[in-house]
């Protein structure tokens, strides 16, 4: 056994660690952690290499699990805001769902793992289950397992995972469609419109009832109308005037980096759903430049 008989697992683990903890990082150190106890204790009379991977990552997860505090979106948290109201304070990132690049969470040669099971509104339906029915839901209706090779990877029964999969799915919060395949027109009429300010035209591209959120702020916008209020109002002021954006994959949709006065600002994150756009999530945190492999200075784009 060698590293890279455990890197053929790296995707699948941490798409399975992220969706149980709502945090890239962490999925990632729970994935290094799985690595090292693996190779400690690892032994092929066991049976095959990815079950024990996983029953280690099962396990890694609950331990770090065991806070009382869940990470969710601003929708989780509070109602909508009304345009106009102030943004509060700030929340830690221990509080939020955060993003993860497709690459680092799904396997494009895995077509039975859709898209759709790593996207915000998913992972954050998620955290409302307990942790071990959350783990067998994943288990089951996200990676396809069976339900003996999950009872083997408890270490229970066929009729208690059957009953945990049950509740989980009983108690699972309603998520909205998403289009598997985004059309580029959109994508690019979006970038034009929120390069140059033209809150006509983005507002345009918007469903109804679009939502807005900012984390780490709990303000957040339901509704086309009210979206376009708070554009119109920041209008004058143009915050955001000298914007460009970066395209790249979060969480199995399309997102973007946004570089204001050259520098990195924030990473936007869209949902979209019958060709519109359901859902914008802009995380104001820098710092998940390089995550996404974006660079930290939009000169360095233009070969400056």
């Amino acid at each position: 056994m060698d590293a890279a008989d455990f890197e053929r697992h790296r995707i699948e683990l941490t798409g399975y660690c992220y969706r149980m903890l709502g945090s890239g990082f962490e999925a990632e150190d729970a994935v290094q952690e799985t690595f090292v106890r693996a190779w400690r204790t690892y032994d092929p009379v066991r049976g095959p290499l990815r079950p024990w991977l996983f029953h280690l990552a099962m396990n890694i997860c609950l331990d770090m699990l065991r806070g009382p505090q869940r990470r969710a979106r601003a929708m989780d948290l509070v109602p909508d805001a009304i345009p106009g109201a102030d943004l509060g304070a700030p929340l830690p990132p221990d509080r939020w769902i955060q993003p993860i690049p497709d690459s680092r969470a799904l396997d494009p040669a895995d077509l039975s793992v859709s898209r759709e099971t790593i996207r915000l509104a998913f992972v954050a339906a998620l955290q409302h289950l307990p942790p071990r029915q959350r783990g067998v839901l994943i288990l089951r209706d996200v990676l396809k397992w069976s339900a003996a090779e999950t009872a083997q990877l408890l270490g229970t029964t066929v009729t208690s995972v059957n009953s945990a999969l049950q509740r989980a799915r009983a108690k699972l919060p309603p998520v909205g469609p998403a289009d598997e395949d985004v059309d580029e027109g959109l994508l690019s009429r979006y970038v034009s419109a929120f390069e140059r300010y033209d809150v006509q035209a983005l507002v345009s591209l918007l469903h109804e009832d679009a939502t807005s959120s900012m984390p780490p702020f709990t303000w957040w916008l339901r509704g086309r109308e009210h979206i376009r209020t708070v554009l119109l109002a920041a209008e004058a002021d143009a915050p955001c005037a000298g914007s460009r954006l970066l395209p790249t994959r979060a969480n199995g949709s399309p997102a973007f980096g946004q570089y204001l006065n050259g520098e990195p600002f924030a990473l936007v994150v869209l949902d979209v759903a019958d060709g519109l756009i359901t859902g914008e999530t802009t995380y104001l945190d820098p710092g998940l430049f390089p995550y996404f492999g974006l660079p930290m200075s939009f000169e360095f784009v233009l070969g400056r």
